[in-house]
């Protein structure tokens, strides 16, 4: 019998009952958990029936979990990551994992030095059709790959009145739009398609210039008379990469399109056939060929190996982002244990998202092409 996982979870937001949920469905047993003060750890440890809200870091720390899940605002992975990691607990951090790819770097090398296990959620690698698009890649159907495009669409800042702490670069980091959900996009290009981005040539816009101080207003209406600020980081982005092999990608980045809640596309075009993943449609996946073009859905016909191992309900029965959410966690906990998942997104992979991110911004600001960062 596998050993249940002792868990802390950082963090009380939205995020944070997205990492409880998935951590619960995994078979931890989450022992507590540290909001921003002590009166906020003890109201959501009694709200989300956890045993203990920490007063501070020290108190955690000191309860010796297994893993803790980092889910706090951008500014503050960093920190915490490195007290985790250094006291030698696993760890799983939300992304982006810095601000900058100075901290990126020095936090991964933390990490190594500790030798614990650190994963980035980047869950959209655990939808099994995402697997089944990425095996058959590998097993040459789609021939060479030609062309990535897609896009990560939504529209909850759609309104001048919505505001986030994502707006202020002081927590969110200098970007926004594309560090927030771009880098989903491009980890998903690359884990599916193979190829490597080396340049990109990016642009990026910033539709209300101003919006509502503080975070109340995300998903309301804002309140009457409300502060405002100055908005610094972008609402949309588009970007044109170049890969390894000389191929090109591109992708459309919103957080302003009317009616997108989380329409995460990629398309994956070979020499072959081509492959489509929607993301607001997981049960399915796209294949076509000169021929025509077929409709897969999970579960059905000869499915991969890797797509069979994520499927947690029969065919008919749909799967969606919380199933990808307690997959990923239950491979972070089997990688605590010693085993090797495959697909396993790390720390690694989050500077690497960093280093794309800070691509993204430098071209943009200097309309040219610009060099990623190396991919290590």
């Amino acid at each position: 019998m596998k050993p249940q996982p002792r868990v802390a979870i950082i963090g009380t937001g939205m995020i944070a009952a997205a990492h409880l949920r998935a951590a619960r469905d995994s078979g931890a047993d989450v022992i507590g958990l540290l909001g921003i003060s002590p009166e906020r750890s003890q109201e959501h440890a009694h709200r989300w029936n956890v045993p203990t809200g920490y007063p501070d870091l020290e108190a955690l720390l000191a309860d010796r979990p297994d893993v803790v899940h980092v889910c706090t605002p951008n500014s503050t992975h960093v920190s915490y990551g490195e007290a985790v990691a250094a006291a030698g607990i696993g760890l799983v951090l939300e992304k982006p994992i810095a601000t900058t790819v100075a901290d990126a770097e020095r936090l991964v090398k933390t990490v190594e030095a500790a030798g614990v296990v650190a994963t980035v959620p980047y869950v959209y690698r655990y939808h099994p059709m995402v697997r089944e698009i990425r095996a058959r890649r590998i097993r040459g159907e789609l021939g060479d790959v030609a062309l990535v495009h897609g896009s990560y669409l939504q529209d909850w800042l759609l309104s001048p009145d919505a505001s986030t702490w994502r707006i202020d670069p002081r927590e969110g980091g200098a970007s926004r739009a594309f560090a927030d959900i771009g880098t989903h996009w491009c980890d998903l290009a690359e884990f599916v398609s193979g190829e490597v981005f080396t340049e990109v040539s990016a642009a990026t816009s910033i539709v209300h210039r101003t919006r509502p101080v503080g975070s109340s207003a995300s998903f309301a209406g804002a309140r009457e008379g409300a502060e405002r600020a100055v908005v610094t980081t972008e609402d949309t982005a588009t970007a044109m990469f170049r890969t390894q092999r000389g191929m090109t990608a591109s992708t459309v980045i919103s957080q302003v399109s009317a009616g997108r809640k989380n329409r995460l596309w990629l398309e994956v075009d070979g020499t072959r056939g081509s492959a489509v993943f929607d993301q607001e449609q997981p049960e399915t996946a796209w294949f076509g060929s000169e021929n025509g073009a077929l409709t897969v859905h999970r579960g059905e016909g000869p499915a991969a190996a890797d797509q069979s191992r994520l499927n947690r309900t029969p065919a008919g029965h749909p799967q969606g982002w919380t199933d990808a959410f307690a997959a990923f966690v239950s491979d972070t906990y089997a990688a605590v244990r010693g085993d090797r998942p495959e697909g396993l997104p790390t720390v690694q992979d989050g500077l690497r998202s960093v280093r794309i991110v800070q691509a993204v911004l430098d071209s943009a600001a200097g309309n040219a092409w610009t060099t990623i960062g190396d991919r290590s």
